[in-house]
């Protein structure tokens, strides 16, 4: 009997999307493992979701407090050494802020929080939490943020285009002001994952407004144990 692959979510203080995040995990085939922002040690899990929400209340930067966590350390040390990472609208913020991804999230152009169903196209499907999508297929996900802008410098930004590290763009209204439209990027090898749209919110008809996001925590199962995405 083959054993189900344990995939953390990490809660931090003022997570908000942590459950959900967990359940969209349970509902890919995997087990899901709360882990706590205290605790440095990471359950001996195979990969890591960094969930939405407000980690520490947004003070300073957002995402800024969070990196320096001490579960952030093992995160950060597992991603270095091919651990899957996906960071979630606040856990992208978090990634960007330890330096697993490049450039910043800022607050939106037109100073006000979005919330809304966001068409997306899937740019890279070669990465771990995005191999069970054709390249260019378009979904729907939800969107909720405020400080949900992408900017890097021009250097960077050509660099993520040159090596295809883009993962999705928005489609349609650019929602927050994102430079080059970008709602999502990975790192280097692919393994670390940033997304400002909220996959784990479009895993079941009965909630979302598709299952278009499940493909994201498939994927992740068949880079670990080769189950189909």
């Amino acid at each position: 009997m083959r054993v189900a692959p344990r995939v953390g979510v990490l809660t931090f203080p003022g997570s908000l999307d942590d459950r959900d995040a967990l359940r969209a995990v349970r509902l890919a085939g995997a087990e899901a493992v709360p882990l706590w922002h205290g605790e440095k040690w990471l359950s001996d899990v195979v990969a890591v979701v960094l969930p939405g929400g407000f980690s520490y209340g947004d003070y300073l930067r957002a995402g800024a407090i969070a990196r320096f966590s001490p579960a952030m350390a093992s995160v950060i040390d597992g991603a270095r050494n091919g651990m899957p990472v996906l960071g979630i609208c606040n856990g992208f913020q978090v990634l960007c802020e330890a330096h697993l991804l490049p450039g910043a999230l800022i607050r939106n152009d037109h100073r006000k929080f979005v919330c809304r169903d966001q068409q997306l196209r899937i740019e890279n499907n070669r990465t771990d939490w995005t191999s069970g999508y054709e390249e260019n297929q378009q979904i729907v996900v939800p969107l909720k943020n405020g400080e949900g802008g992408y900017v890097a410098d021009r250097a960077t930004l050509d660099e993520l285009e040159a090596e295809g590290r883009v993962v999705a763009r928005y489609v349609g209204d650019n929602p927050n002001g994102s430079y080059r439209d970008i709602a999502g990027i990975t790192n280097a090898e692919g393994n670390v994952v940033g997304l400002m749209p909220h996959p784990e919110h479009a895993v079941e008809d009965l909630t979302g407004p598709s299952t278009d996001g499940l493909a994201f925590f498939t994927s992740v199962l068949q880079k670990l144990v080769g189950t189909p995405a």
